[in-house]
């Protein structure tokens, strides 16, 4: 074990990517944030795709940025992403097309194609993964009979992607890979007859790898490109964002929920075995893969892209508002006046966030908000009561009780959100850090590396090298009065 280790972190999010500087001194992590950069969707031809290229010439120029601020060898660098999205290559291993992003609508329909094949139930028993149409899964479907499905030789999420550029290997981390609904949860393996059953192809489905995995060493001509000195190891760390996140969690244990919060809230607990019940399938709840041999039992939330797109649309009409101001509104704007489901599917592609907003307060004999105090308290009320519809739940399926929420991500800056959650959910909130999933990327790689023993002592590193905040909850009358109404907007559907 050496007594300091310099690791990059490049964390790729669904608005936009970092590359992090983490040096290691024996004791704690030290963040130095060397580049970020936009990750905006291009619509081509009627599709909403990512741009890789350019994403992958932003990476590098972070890499010639620790290249050319610091003479130390980086002890290994490791890639995270969002979940299910995917990239096809041929068998020169050339990209067949720009990845689609998940928010396109080629899944309409595609929930209903999968499940006359093979029962919701079923996929549900095998995979533990909830039904959402962003699904990887539903995004294959969409393909049958599509000529780059039948020309494929490999598919490559997101991260994996990424990485055999930087090496060459070809590999998918087990994280992402769970994300699918592609991947038999008890076994750990693709699910290659369930996938068969559905007419999809199952040879391109690359060997899988954990988290931790040495995957390679960065090429001779990355090498070239960035200034970097080699060899430089390429780890696998928890390759979905949020497997990162959780990983960096100090303090979580059993009587601990969490909260990644950012684009999309992600609620849930930390479990050793998936839970596969008829309770956990009736209320749609995930088993996604985590570190260290451990299941995300969770429940994806709108989360805050439903301010992020409002405040984009805002700025198409000539009216910029940076954060600051939108919360210093919200908490000027009436309590509780209009309540949304978070996700409701009007709510999940890009357009005229508050014109949905409003649409759906209309409809459901509301009163429409009008100013932007009113909408994005809307938003965030909403999203707190939802926060505890899902931790509700999740103690019901998995038979243990809540006491504390970890709120971790960018959204652990939003005091008026982690306030709101604290009071809908009536027990205590702790935010931090907000770089959870760099802190959980880097600390992976440092335990491949052999700098830390192990999660454990990770974890306690983490707590030693980033702020927390805690958030008492106040009275809980009018917030239970709020769900009672939200549990009416969503149906009358009750979390046990």
């Amino acid at each position: 074990m050496s007594t300091s280790a310099n690791f990059l972190a490049v964390d790729l999010g669904a608005s936009s990517g970092r590359v992090m500087l983490g040096r290691w001194d024996g004791a704690r992590f030290e963040l130095h944030e060397l580049h970020r950069f936009a990750n905006d969707p291009v619509r081509v031809l009627g599709r909403l795709h990512w741009d890789v290229l350019r994403l992958w010439g932003e990476i590098k120029a972070g890499l010639a940025r620790y290249a050319g601020q610091f003479d130390a060898p980086l002890a290994g660098i490791g890639v995270d992403t969002w979940g299910v999205d995917f990239a096809l290559l041929d068998k020169a291993g050339r990209l067949l097309d720009n990845p689609v992003i998940y928010r396109d609508p080629r899944t309409d329909g595609m929930i209903e194609r999968v499940f006359e094949r093979v029962p919701r139930a079923e996929v549900f028993a095998r995979t533990g993964i909830q039904v959402m149409p962003i699904n990887t899964i539903y995004q294959l479907m969409s393909l049958a009979g599509d000529p780059q499905l039948d020309a494929a030789d490999t598919m490559l999420l997101m991260p994996d992607l990424f990485h055999y550029w930087l090496t060459g290997a070809k590999a998918v981390e087990y994280t992402n890979a769970s994300t699918t609904q592609l991947l038999d949860c008890h076994t750990r393996g693709w699910a290659t007859d369930m996938i068969g059953r559905l007419g999809l192809p199952a040879h391109f489905l690359g060997p899988l790898v954990a988290p931790g995995t040495l995957l390679g060493e960065v090429r001779a001509d990355v090498l070239a490109d960035t200034g970097l000195r080699g060899p430089v190891p390429v780890i696998a760390p928890g390759t979905h964002d949020t497997a990162s996140a959780v990983a960096a969690i100090p303090g979580l244990d059993a009587r601990s929920a969490y909260i990644s919060s950012g684009t999309w809230s992600l609620v849930g607990i930390e479990a050793r075995a998936p839970i596969v019940s008829a309770a956990a399938l009736a209320l749609n709840i995930t088993n996604e893969g985590g570190v260290a041999g451990s299941i995300r039992l969770l429940k994806n939330v709108g989360g805050l892209w439903l301010v992020q797109e409002s405040q984009r649309q805002w700025q198409r009409e000539g009216r910029t508002y940076d954060w600051d101001t939108l919360l210093r509104q919200a908490e000027r704007a009436a309590p509780f006046r209009s309540l949304i489901d978070p996700d409701a599917p009007e709510l999940l592609p890009p357009g005229d966030m508050p014109a949905r907003v409003r649409a759906i307060c209309r409809r459901s004999g509301q009163p429409a908000p009008e100013s932007i105090g009113e909408v994005v308290r809307c938003c965030l009320e909403s999203l707190a009561l939802r926060y505890r519809w899902v931790i509700e739940a999740l103690e019901r399926v998995a038979g243990q009780p809540i006491a504390t929420i970890r709120i971790v991500g960018g959204g652990s800056l939003n005091a008026l959100l982690c306030q709101f959650t604290a009071d809908a959910c009536q027990r205590p909130v702790v935010a931090g850090p907000v770089e959870a999933t760099a802190l959980g990327n880097l600390m992976i790689q440092a335990i491949a590396c052999g700098e830390l023993p192990d999660l454990a002592a990770g974890r306690q590193a983490i707590a030693a090298s980033a702020q927390q905040q805690h958030y008492a909850p106040g009275p809980a009358e009018p917030w239970d009065a709020a769900f009672a109404r939200f549990q009416q907007l969503l149906g009358g559907q009750d979390a046990g």
